[in-house]
């Protein structure tokens, strides 16, 4: 963005800094400013609020919202608020907040534009997206997208879906790709990985039931019962890994298959680069109706020229084409799966030939500078149309009238 003209202000919810595995520059986390935990940052407001430094709708909001739920995104929002008021010495000289994710994020900044008329955005990616908490939430998704300026999501299937699912402002629902840096990959044009030969088939993801590694699991015992040589390495955790383990044993695949745990992106560039000559990722849809969308692991195979085998499902055939980058099998289809991967594993040419192709899709389509370039687009686009205000209008409260239904109401109605 930065390099886009814009200049970020950069918040995040929870503090991540004392996680093992970090993918972001040192010198970006250092400018991130991230909320305390829960009960601290409740005091703090409590104090602010017992200071007189908060505006009064935020006063009358944690009084009359007594033990609904959610409660603690009125108290995000309002920390959020005094810090940008902090920043810009007593005043909120932000014109425009965006969030990655459709869920705490947006619903903060939906907050916040109540309160401070702060305009906001949201990307909206998978599981955020189609498997909203309905009756636990404040704002649904419905009125985060009714009071957002735009809507970014990261395929053209999610773009369809919202539209369909909300036709009053399908014009401001538009299709940002999820971007990487490709200079993490450093290959030539029209080159491949060097893994390309080595018959590892690799898989990249958090243990949980949509990424379909039991089927992957599956698919590989059907390819050792046809005596075809090749190990299988899947990086990440979750709560799936005892499972995934008793499944690998059960299916006496201990020599093939291997759980490796979580890698930080410089070696899972590495090992993608390097030592892999197949991409898996058969996803499934959850039971509750959750699924992956644009797999970001998916493009990074992709940019390290690794053939990809995946399902058709969501944003998948989006990226990998059938055929030209990789192949494509329906959710579940295990023996599907298998094929694919056969067919792969034991032509290192054919190999060679669908990873270049997936590098020169990535390279289209998905590096930084143009995903960046098309969402800096949106937002100058959109403060353009508000130039003539800093902000939106707060909502106003009054201590003698307030009404939190009332308020709510004039909430939805307030665009």
């Amino acid at each position: 963005m930065e390099r886009q003209g814009l200049t970020p202000v950069l918040f995040s919810i929870r503090d991540t800094s004392e996680e093992a595995v970090t993918n972001y520059p040192a010198e970006l986390r250092e400018r991130v400013h991230a909320l305390p935990p829960e009960k601290e940052l409740v005091d703090k407001v409590k104090r602010l609020k017992q200071a007189g430094e908060l505006p009064q709708t935020v006063v009358l909001l944690l009084r009359h919202w007594g033990d609904r739920p959610d409660k603690l995104r009125i108290y995000e929002a309002a920390y959020i608020g005094h810090h940008l008021r902090e920043l810009g010495g007593g005043r909120i000289r932000v014109r425009h907040a965006h969030s990655h994710f459709a869920g705490i994020g947006a619903r903060v900044l939906w907050w916040l534009r109540r309160i401070h008329g702060v305009g906001y955005s949201f990307t909206g990616h998978a599981n955020d997206l189609f498997c909203q908490l309905e009756s636990e939430v404040t704002p649904l998704l419905a009125g985060l997208v009714r009071d957002a300026r735009f809507v970014a999501t990261v395929s053209d299937h999610s773009g369809d879906w919202m539209r369909k699912r909300f036709p009053k402002d399908a014009g401001k629902i538009h299709r940002v790709f999820n971007g990487i840096d490709l200079d993490g990959f450093p290959l030539s044009p029209g080159a491949s990985a060097q893994g390309i030969g080595s018959r590892q088939i690799v898989s990249i993801g958090r243990l949980i039931e949509k990424k379909g590694f039991a089927d992957l699991i599956d698919a590989c015992a059907i390819l050792r019962d046809r005596k075809i040589a090749f190990t299988c390495k899947i990086i990440g955790e979750g709560p799936l890994e005892e499972a995934l383990r008793e499944a690998i044993s059960s299916k006496d695949l201990k020599e093939r298959v291997v759980l490796a745990g979580s890698l930080p992106s410089s070696e899972i560039h590495t090992l993608l680069l390097q030592d892999t000559h197949v991409f898996a990722l058969p996803c499934v849809v959850e039971q509750d109706g959750g699924m992956d969308n644009l797999p970001t692991v998916i493009m990074e195979a992709m940019a390290a020229g690794v053939p990809c085998v995946s399902t058709r499902l969501a944003g998948v055939p989006e990226m990998v084409k059938e055929g030209e980058t990789g192949y494509l099998v329906e959710p579940g289809d295990v023996e599907g799966t298998a094929h694919a991967l056969e067919q792969l594993v034991c032509n290192p040419l054919l190999s060679s030939k669908l990873g270049a192709a997936g590098r020169a899709r990535a390279d289209e389509l998905f590096k930084l500078e143009a995903t960046a370039g098309r969402l800096a687009h949106l937002f100058r686009k959109n403060l353009g149309l508000f130039h003539h205000l800093l902000r939106e209008r707060p909502a106003q409260a009054s201590d003698k009238s307030f009404d939190l239904v009332r308020f709510m109401r004039g909430a939805q109605g307030d665009a």
